[in-house]
């Protein structure tokens, strides 16, 4: 495009200047695009063994357009936080354009890199047909509060230039895609990091193939037969890359998609943002659960009635908030203020059943399937719970109760132990929620994820890999001491007192027998309850009757 230099002003010379961004191949540039800016990239002196071109420019939250030409059309431009083109070349071609531009108001931060490849390696999205671009190099990411998944689509076999693509469905053989691998990978941020120069940064290690093979942690490898789609355990407030790798076998090369990130949260919600996870109503909810719980930690086994209703509230609270979330759509904050009624029903329930009835092995059962459950929650918490196996609904769940129930079985003969362990446990573990609500840990998942497999039916399907990193060591740390501490203090404390407490209610009755025929006891002569309310009510009415002036009133006799 030829300019009149003569004619133009040097605020517009320095604008259409502006407005050219040279790039070289393989190289990481940092830009800043404005609303009425759009800026033109360049990418010269292309070698001639390179065939095809992938593009790609990303930024925190705010959307960026990129395009063939500077008219947007579907089925040349892609607008995200993460986008892609994949451009052909020409044979002789060595030089190539496309046009950046953002429609937010705000300056908008990116960092952007051409990558450059050869006729043997793979082209990512070569076979798309779901998506609008002729050829998609890009992931397409959703989330909610379940589950975050990923789509993209097929890869097709490299080509020279000036020839036309290989078919993608014809052939099913060894010489067409059908032979693909796709590699998934997945990369953690660092915990609580929610900077833009941080995502940034790190994006870089997620672009090229080998600094995602090196970097990140492969979850799975899917062939051309299975569909191009993953889901993964969705980390509020925990950014998260990923990218695939799609690999030749045959001629052993590889390329990548563009990679994506999120948060699973909103930056620009007004409430419950990335930037403030927990809502009040949670922290006040677990903060107070916490303070019993750390109460129930170390003093738990001699305040039996104390950790009844503990007990009971975390037994009525987890299943009354299952079916009220599944049966309802009650927004969170009441269903959180109904779990917590529930919950208390639950633990004065339960406290009110030992008191009358006494027994102790239904009330050891309860107590042990609490432990259970949260040994059977720490058991899928570890890769184990991502094996092929347990996507099957009816083989988790089935596992998860042997395992619940084989811990009340295996200390049905010392229940004591069994009831000092669940104290330090369960009690410590209440502080780690609680931190969960100000702060990210990882930690918090061990029961949430059963949470969400209870809640969500799409659920068994997402891999739950979570990031272990320093807060979660200094957490772990913390919630070891504390239960050690408090299982230590408890059994030094009861090793010479009987294992339980007796039965309230035999007590309080052998206690009214006693009073009601021992007479030396006195109160043996305190009056019946009828009486004693009578006679309080006869000294109210005397404060309010008027005082009898002294002296004789009465007339005398004569």
């Amino acid at each position: 495009m030829a300019v009149d230099l003569l004619n133009v002003s040097d605020e517009s010379f320095s604008r259409w200047l502006r407005g050219i961004i040279e790039f070289s191949v393989g190289k990481f540039r940092y830009l800043e695009l404005n609303r009425p800016f759009p800026e033109e990239a360049i990418l010269r002196h292309i070698s001639s063994n390179v065939t095809f071109l992938i593009f790609q420019i990303h930024s925190q939250h705010q959307n960026t357009t990129i395009s063939f030409s500077n008219i947007l059309l579907p089925s040349t431009s892609g607008t995200g936080t993460d986008k892609g083109l994949v451009f052909i070349l020409r044979p002789e071609q060595s030089m190539c354009s496309w046009y950046l531009e953002t429609l937010d108001a705000e300056p908008v931060q990116n960092v952007a890199i051409p990558l450059s490849y050869s006729e043997r390696d793979p082209i990512p999205g070569g076979c798309n047909l779901e998506f609008d671009l002729d050829i998609d190099p890009n992931i397409y990411l959703a989330y909610d509060f379940f589950e975050t998944t990923i789509k993209f689509a097929p890869a097709n076999l490299g080509y020279e230039r000036g020839t036309d693509p290989p078919p993608c469905d014809i052939r099913t053989g060894q010489d067409s895609r059908w032979r693909l691998q796709y590699d998934v990978y997945q990369y953690f941020l660092p915990e609580n990091d929610l900077t833009e120069e941080g995502l940034l940064k790190h994006l870089q290690r997620m672009a090229e193939v080998p600094q995602v093979t090196a970097n990140a942690i492969k979850v799975v490898t899917l062939t051309a037969n299975d569909k191009t789609s993953v889901s993964f355990s969705s980390l509020r407030g925990q950014g998260v890359i990923y990218n695939v790798i799609v690999w030749d076998p045959f001629l052993n090369t590889s390329a990548a998609y563009v990679p994506v990130h999120t948060y699973a949260c909103s930056f620009e919600a007004a409430e419950s943002n990335c930037s403030s996870l927990g809502r009040v109503s949670t922290k006040v909810f677990f903060t107070l659960f916490a303070v019993l719980g750390l109460f129930i930690c170390f003093f738990g086994h001699r305040f039996w009635k104390t950790e009844l209703f503990f007990i009971g509230f975390i037994f009525m609270g987890f299943f009354f908030y299952i079916m009220i979330t599944r049966l309802t759509p009650i927004e969170y904050d009441v269903r959180l203020i109904l779990t917590a009624i529930a919950g208390s029903i639950g633990g004065i329930f339960l406290v009110a059943a030992w008191w009358r009835f006494g027994i102790l092995m239904l009330c050891m059962l309860c107590v042990g399937l609490v432990l259970g459950f949260f040994i059977s929650s720490v058991t899928f918490f570890t890769p184990l719970g991502n094996l092929t196996v347990f996507r099957n609904d009816d083989v988790f769940w089935v596992t998860f109760s042997c395992i619940a129930i084989l811990i009340p079985v295996i200390f049905m003969g010392c229940l004591r132990i069994l009831n000092i362990l669940t104290c330090g446990f369960i009690g410590s573990y209440s502080v780690v929620l609680a931190v969960d609500s100000y702060l990210y840990t990882s930690l918090s998942y061990i029961t949430l994820n059963v949470l969400k497999r209870a809640l969500s039916t799409h659920f068994r399907g997402a891999f739950t890999n979570v990031p272990f990193q320093t807060n979660d060591f200094i957490i772990l740390a913390v919630w070891g001491m504390l239960a050690v501490s408090g299982i230590t203090l408890q059994m030094r404390r009861e090793g010479g007192r009987p294992l339980f407490p007796p039965h309230p209610y035999k007590l309080w009755k052998r206690e009214r027998e006693r009073r009601v025929t021992n007479i030396l006891d006195p109160s043996y002569h305190i009056p019946p309850l009828r009486e004693r309310l009578y006679g309080q009510l006869t000294q109210i009415r005397e404060l309010f009757q008027k005082e009898q002036p002294a002296g004789e009133r009465t007339p005398l006799l004569l």
